[in-house]
Protein backbone atom coordinates (compact mmCIF):
# COMPACT_ATOMS: atom_id res chain seq x y z
CA UNK A 1 0.00 0.00 0.00
CA UNK A 2 1.98 3.04 0.44
CA UNK A 3 3.76 2.20 -0.55
CA UNK A 4 5.81 2.46 1.43
CA UNK A 5 8.15 2.24 -0.13
CA UNK A 6 8.24 5.83 0.31
CA UNK A 7 10.06 7.63 3.19
CA UNK A 8 13.34 5.89 2.66
CA UNK A 9 12.85 5.08 -0.98
CA UNK A 10 13.12 6.94 -4.21
CA UNK A 11 11.97 6.23 -7.74
CA UNK A 12 13.76 7.74 -10.70
CA UNK A 13 11.54 8.16 -13.72
CA UNK A 14 14.01 6.55 -16.07
CA UNK A 15 14.41 3.34 -14.20
CA UNK A 16 12.68 3.45 -10.81
CA UNK A 17 15.62 3.84 -8.47
CA UNK A 18 15.08 3.21 -4.79
CA UNK A 19 17.42 5.16 -2.53
CA UNK A 20 18.34 4.69 1.07
CA UNK A 21 21.38 6.28 2.61
CA UNK A 22 24.27 5.74 0.17
CA UNK A 23 22.69 2.64 -1.34
CA UNK A 24 20.85 2.80 -4.63
CA UNK A 25 18.63 -0.10 -5.62
CA UNK A 26 17.48 -0.13 -9.22
CA UNK A 27 14.10 -1.72 -9.87
CA UNK A 28 14.67 -2.05 -13.58
CA UNK A 29 14.17 -5.60 -14.84
CA UNK A 30 17.18 -7.51 -16.07
CA UNK A 31 18.33 -6.66 -19.56
CA UNK A 32 16.97 -8.76 -22.43
CA UNK A 33 19.36 -11.59 -23.08
CA UNK A 34 20.65 -11.48 -19.50
CA UNK A 35 17.91 -13.10 -17.48
CA UNK A 36 18.25 -13.71 -13.76
CA UNK A 37 19.42 -17.13 -12.72
CA UNK A 38 16.52 -19.30 -11.55
CA UNK A 39 17.70 -19.11 -7.94
CA UNK A 40 18.06 -15.34 -7.99
CA UNK A 41 14.69 -14.86 -9.66
CA UNK A 42 13.08 -17.18 -7.12
CA UNK A 43 14.56 -15.11 -4.31
CA UNK A 44 13.29 -11.88 -5.82
CA UNK A 45 9.78 -13.28 -6.28
CA UNK A 46 9.79 -14.67 -2.74
CA UNK A 47 10.84 -11.28 -1.38
CA UNK A 48 8.24 -9.49 -3.46
CA UNK A 49 5.26 -11.56 -2.41
CA UNK A 50 6.49 -12.22 1.12
CA UNK A 51 7.01 -8.49 1.58
CA UNK A 52 3.58 -7.59 0.20
CA UNK A 53 1.83 -10.14 2.42
CA UNK A 54 3.78 -8.92 5.44
CA UNK A 55 2.94 -5.32 4.55
CA UNK A 56 -0.77 -6.08 4.59
CA UNK A 57 -0.48 -8.05 7.83
CA UNK A 58 1.57 -5.34 9.56
CA UNK A 59 -0.91 -2.66 8.50
CA UNK A 60 -3.68 -4.78 10.04
CA UNK A 61 -1.76 -4.78 13.33
CA UNK A 62 -1.79 -0.98 13.30
CA UNK A 63 -5.55 -1.11 12.85
CA UNK A 64 -5.94 -3.50 15.78
CA UNK A 65 -3.78 -1.31 18.02
CA UNK A 66 -6.30 1.51 17.68
CA UNK A 67 -3.53 4.08 18.16
CA UNK A 68 -3.31 5.49 14.65
CA UNK A 69 -2.62 4.38 11.09
CA UNK A 70 -0.19 5.22 8.34
CA UNK A 71 -1.44 8.11 6.15
CA UNK A 72 -3.04 6.23 3.25
CA UNK A 73 -4.69 3.72 5.58
CA UNK A 74 -6.34 6.59 7.46
CA UNK A 75 -8.10 7.30 4.16
CA UNK A 76 -8.81 3.61 3.52
CA UNK A 77 -10.31 3.16 6.97
CA UNK A 78 -12.44 6.29 6.59
CA UNK A 79 -13.77 5.10 3.23
CA UNK A 80 -14.42 1.64 4.68
CA UNK A 81 -16.45 3.22 7.48
CA UNK A 82 -18.55 5.14 4.98
CA UNK A 83 -19.03 2.41 2.37
CA UNK A 84 -19.33 -0.71 4.52
CA UNK A 85 -16.57 -2.39 2.50
CA UNK A 86 -13.60 -4.02 4.19
CA UNK A 87 -10.39 -2.02 4.49
CA UNK A 88 -8.60 -4.49 2.25
CA UNK A 89 -11.17 -4.09 -0.52
CA UNK A 90 -11.04 -0.30 -0.21
CA UNK A 91 -7.22 -0.41 -0.31
CA UNK A 92 -7.35 -2.49 -3.48
CA UNK A 93 -9.93 -0.25 -5.17
CA UNK A 94 -8.05 2.94 -4.28
CA UNK A 95 -4.79 1.38 -5.48
CA UNK A 96 -6.40 0.52 -8.81
CA UNK A 97 -7.79 4.04 -9.16
CA UNK A 98 -4.39 5.54 -8.38
CA UNK A 99 -2.87 3.23 -10.97
CA UNK A 100 -5.25 4.66 -13.58
CA UNK A 101 -3.74 8.08 -12.86
CA UNK A 102 -0.44 6.70 -14.12
CA UNK A 103 -1.80 6.79 -17.68
CA UNK A 104 -1.80 10.58 -18.16
CA UNK A 105 1.41 10.76 -16.10
CA UNK A 106 3.05 8.25 -18.49
CA UNK A 107 4.22 5.95 -15.74
CA UNK A 108 4.87 2.29 -16.52
CA UNK A 109 3.78 -0.34 -13.98
CA UNK A 110 5.84 -3.42 -13.22
CA UNK A 111 5.00 -6.80 -11.72
CA UNK A 112 5.49 -5.33 -8.26
CA UNK A 113 3.09 -2.50 -9.04
CA UNK A 114 0.23 -4.78 -10.07
CA UNK A 115 0.99 -7.23 -7.26
CA UNK A 116 0.95 -4.36 -4.76
CA UNK A 117 -2.64 -3.56 -5.74
CA UNK A 118 -3.81 -7.18 -5.56
CA UNK A 119 -1.92 -8.68 -2.61
CA UNK A 120 -1.70 -6.11 0.19
CA UNK A 121 -5.46 -5.62 0.60
CA UNK A 122 -6.14 -9.36 0.64
CA UNK A 123 -3.40 -9.91 3.23
CA UNK A 124 -4.78 -7.10 5.38
CA UNK A 125 -8.31 -8.51 5.36
CA UNK A 126 -7.05 -12.02 6.12
CA UNK A 127 -5.10 -10.73 9.12
CA UNK A 128 -7.98 -8.60 10.38
CA UNK A 129 -10.19 -11.70 10.23
CA UNK A 130 -8.01 -13.62 12.69
CA UNK A 131 -6.41 -10.92 14.88
CA UNK A 132 -8.78 -9.26 17.39
CA UNK A 133 -8.59 -5.69 18.65
CA UNK A 134 -5.90 -5.12 21.28
CA UNK A 135 -7.12 -4.11 24.75
CA UNK A 136 -5.11 -2.46 27.48
CA UNK A 137 -2.36 0.07 26.92
CA UNK A 138 0.49 -2.42 27.22
CA UNK A 139 -0.89 -4.74 24.56
CA UNK A 140 -1.97 -1.90 22.28
CA UNK A 141 1.48 -0.31 22.37
CA UNK A 142 3.14 -3.69 21.77
CA UNK A 143 0.88 -4.36 18.77
CA UNK A 144 1.57 -0.87 17.40
CA UNK A 145 5.35 -1.24 17.69
CA UNK A 146 5.25 -4.72 16.17
CA UNK A 147 3.17 -3.42 13.28
CA UNK A 148 5.56 -0.56 12.53
CA UNK A 149 8.71 -2.71 12.73
CA UNK A 150 7.17 -5.43 10.55
CA UNK A 151 6.00 -2.77 8.11
CA UNK A 152 9.59 -1.57 7.80
CA UNK A 153 10.76 -5.13 7.17
CA UNK A 154 8.02 -5.60 4.57
CA UNK A 155 9.08 -2.40 2.83
CA UNK A 156 12.68 -3.57 2.65
CA UNK A 157 11.65 -6.99 1.33
CA UNK A 158 9.48 -5.94 -1.55
CA UNK A 159 11.39 -2.85 -2.66
CA UNK A 160 14.72 -4.71 -2.67
CA UNK A 161 13.12 -7.29 -4.99
CA UNK A 162 13.12 -4.56 -7.69
CA UNK A 163 9.89 -5.34 -9.50
CA UNK A 164 8.66 -1.76 -9.72
CA UNK A 165 7.20 0.83 -7.33
CA UNK A 166 3.78 0.72 -5.71
CA UNK A 167 0.97 2.72 -7.33
CA UNK A 168 1.15 5.58 -4.81
CA UNK A 169 4.92 5.96 -5.20
CA UNK A 170 4.50 6.08 -8.97
CA UNK A 171 1.86 8.76 -8.55
CA UNK A 172 4.33 10.89 -6.57
CA UNK A 173 7.14 10.58 -9.10
CA UNK A 174 4.74 11.11 -11.99
CA UNK A 175 3.41 14.32 -10.46
CA UNK A 176 6.98 15.37 -9.78
CA UNK A 177 7.91 14.96 -13.44
CA UNK A 178 4.78 16.64 -14.80
CA UNK A 179 4.65 19.60 -12.40
CA UNK A 180 8.33 20.22 -11.69
CA UNK A 181 7.61 20.38 -7.98
CA UNK A 182 9.94 18.51 -5.63
CA UNK A 183 8.95 14.99 -4.67
CA UNK A 184 9.06 15.96 -1.00
CA UNK A 185 6.56 18.75 -1.63
CA UNK A 186 4.31 16.56 -3.77
CA UNK A 187 4.37 13.69 -1.26
CA UNK A 188 3.77 15.98 1.70
CA UNK A 189 0.83 17.68 -0.01
CA UNK A 190 -0.76 14.41 -1.10
CA UNK A 191 -0.30 12.67 2.24
CA UNK A 192 -1.62 15.61 4.24
CA UNK A 193 -4.63 15.58 1.93
CA UNK A 194 -5.30 11.86 2.39
CA UNK A 195 -4.85 12.05 6.18
CA UNK A 196 -7.19 15.02 6.56
CA UNK A 197 -9.76 13.47 4.22
CA UNK A 198 -9.50 10.08 5.93
CA UNK A 199 -9.83 11.61 9.38
CA UNK A 200 -12.92 13.55 8.29
CA UNK A 201 -14.41 10.27 7.05
CA UNK A 202 -13.73 8.49 10.34
CA UNK A 203 -10.19 7.15 9.93
CA UNK A 204 -7.96 6.80 13.00
CA UNK A 205 -5.22 9.40 13.51
CA UNK A 206 -3.18 9.18 16.68
CA UNK A 207 0.21 8.68 18.25
CA UNK A 208 0.72 5.68 15.98
CA UNK A 209 0.42 7.92 12.91
CA UNK A 210 3.17 10.18 14.22
CA UNK A 211 5.38 7.29 15.36
CA UNK A 212 5.02 5.65 11.94
CA UNK A 213 5.92 8.91 10.21
CA UNK A 214 9.20 9.37 12.09
CA UNK A 215 10.30 5.73 12.22
CA UNK A 216 9.37 4.07 8.92
CA UNK A 217 12.15 5.80 6.97
CA UNK A 218 15.03 4.64 9.20
CA UNK A 219 13.49 1.16 9.53
CA UNK A 220 13.08 0.80 5.78
CA UNK A 221 16.68 1.92 5.27
CA UNK A 222 17.94 -0.80 7.61
CA UNK A 223 15.84 -3.53 6.05
CA UNK A 224 16.66 -2.49 2.48
CA UNK A 225 20.29 -3.23 3.30
CA UNK A 226 19.41 -6.49 5.02
CA UNK A 227 17.34 -7.79 2.10
CA UNK A 228 19.34 -6.34 -0.81
CA UNK A 229 19.52 -8.95 -3.58
CA UNK A 230 23.11 -9.76 -4.60
CA UNK A 231 24.13 -8.19 -7.88
CA UNK A 232 23.72 -10.11 -11.13
CA UNK A 233 26.72 -10.75 -13.33
CA UNK A 234 26.13 -7.46 -15.15
CA UNK A 235 26.29 -5.62 -11.83
CA UNK A 236 23.00 -3.80 -12.38
CA UNK A 237 21.21 -4.67 -9.15
CA UNK A 238 22.96 -2.74 -6.40
CA UNK A 239 25.12 0.28 -6.88
CA UNK A 240 27.04 2.04 -4.14
CA UNK A 241 26.64 5.56 -5.36
CA UNK A 242 25.36 9.00 -4.56
CA UNK A 243 21.76 10.12 -4.44
CA UNK A 244 19.66 9.81 -7.58
CA UNK A 245 17.65 12.86 -8.52
CA UNK A 246 14.13 13.27 -7.19
CA UNK A 247 14.57 10.69 -4.43
CA UNK A 248 11.44 10.15 -2.39
CA UNK A 249 11.97 10.61 1.32
CA UNK A 250 9.09 8.67 2.76
CA UNK A 251 7.04 9.05 5.83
Amino acid sequence: MVDPASHATGCHAAGHYHHTGGLVLSSRPSRPGRPDSSGRLARRLTQLYGGLVLYGASSALLVRSGLGLEPWNVLHQGLAERTGLSMGVVLTVVGALVLLLWIPLRQRPGLGTISNVLVIGAAMDATLAVVPDAHGWTLRIAVLVAGIVLNGAATGLYIAARFGPGPRDGLMTGLNRRTGLSVRLVRTAVEITVVVTGFALGGTVGVGTLLYAVSIGPLAQVFLRVFAVPAASDGSTVVAAGQPRRAILRR
